[in-house]
């Protein structure tokens, strides 16, 4: 089973800019697509942006299209989320996932 860390997170104020990671450990995820949810408090979570094994594809829920950007680094077995022009809705823990397992979260909190 894969193990996935993120981090990243923190408090920025609205329009300000973090970039998120995930780290995978203990499997090779360069054949899997790899995706990142959120979820607020009192919300359930929800898809945020998918990234295909080779990179080459991506997809985003429309409330962060343009906002947010998918990447990866198969070397490192990393998958990275920036995220600019930061809202107060997107307060949340940021979750990443991989086949059937998921990190733990990082917290990523706007201030207006």
């Amino acid at each position: 089973q894969v193990q996935l860390v993120e981090s990243g997170g923190g408090l920025v104020q609205a329009g300000g800019s973090l970039r998120l990671s995930c780290a995978a450990s203990g499997h090779t995820i360069s054949s899997y697509a790899m995706s990142w949810f959120r979820q607020a408090p009192g919300k359930e979570r929800e898809f945020v942006a998918v990234i295909s094994g080779s990179g080459a594809s991506t997809s985003y829920a429309d409330s962060v299209k343009g906002r947010f950007t998918i990447s990866r680094d198969n070397a490192r077995n990393t998958v990275y989320l920036q995220m600019n022009s930061l809202k107060p809705e997107d307060t949340a823990v940021y979750y990443c996932a991989v086949m059937s397992s998921w990190g733990q979260g990082t917290q990523v909190t706007v201030s207006s």
